[in-house]
């Protein structure tokens, strides 16, 4: 799917409707020091197999794709789910 690269629309920061410029999220990378990321290396390391079983079927194909806005006037950042979509393409 194409979409526009700015959008006008409302800032809670300013409170008013403002130009802003539309990205996709993506996520950082996973922090090894991480409470979780310590706890599962626990439960994996040593004899024995997987702690949980691993997913391999899925309902869905796709993701809801995660929309940020960014405000041109006071650089405001709202994040936003957005459709279903296998590619976005910003024009």
């Amino acid at each position: 799917m194409k979409m526009v690269k700015s959008v006008n629309t409302y800032c809670p920061k300013c409170k008013i409707h403002t130009e802003h410029t539309v990205t996709l999220y993506k996520k950082g990378r996973d922090s090894r020091l991480a409470e979780g990321a310590r706890r599962y290396a626990r439960k994996k390391a040593g004899y024995g197999s997987q702690p949980k079983p691993i997913q391999k079927k899925f309902a869905k194909t796709t993701k809801k794709q995660l929309l940020k806005y960014k405000c041109k006037k006071c650089g405001y950042i709202i994040q936003r789910k957005g459709l279903r979509l296998k590619k976005l393409e910003f024009m």
